[in-house]
């Protein structure tokens, strides 16, 4: 049995390059930054951040959600499986490109307060920011993900009735 499964949270690079081919499909291609943490040891030595860059690619619908709406700097999960491609350079030296294949999408960055749509609508009653990819055939279903509203405290206290307690039963 074999498994080729990677999953990333990361930072968009740079712009996302987009190929068009003649059989009416396209191709998206980014670098995509994850980021390590650096930690102070017990002993004082500071270990800094470590960043990866890593090559994304895009197929069909996938890649046509990444020319709408992924940016550098949009904050993204991909879920795909590992590639290494080979190729001979203008000086005839053989080179090696490994790439991270996507097969799933979901945009993580969060949508401007009071916009809700492309077109600037409001956002929805309560403060709820809808966050979540476009469905489309190449991919699976995605939840949406919502920010809860900060409840508000009454002004006053509610007293319970005299003689009740405070429980169900």
């Amino acid at each position: 049995m074999a498994l080729n499964k990677v999953f990333l949270i990361g930072n968009v690079g740079r712009d996302p390059e987009i190929h068009y081919f003649d059989t009416n499909s396209r191709k998206a291609s980014f670098t995509l930054a994850t980021t390590d943490r650096g930690f102070t040891r017990q002993d004082g030595t500071v270990v800094p951040d470590r960043t990866e860059w890593h090559n994304i690619v895009l197929w069909r619908g996938l890649a046509e959600i990444a020319e709408k709406y992924i940016r550098k700097g949009s904050k993204v999960f991909i879920e795909g499986k590992v590639t290494t491609r080979s190729y001979e350079d203008k000086t005839g030296i053989k080179r090696y490109v490994t790439e991270i294949v996507g097969e799933n999408l979901e945009l993580l960055d969060k949508r401007p307060t009071g916009e809700n749509s492309e077109n600037g609508a409001p956002a929805q009653q309560g403060g709820y920011t809808p966050n979540y990819a476009p469905q489309n055939q190449y991919s699976a279903p995605v939840a949406p993900v919502y920010t809860a509203p900060v409840p508000v405290a009454p002004e006053e206290p509610i007293a319970a009735p005299e003689g009740t307690d405070d429980l169900p039963f």
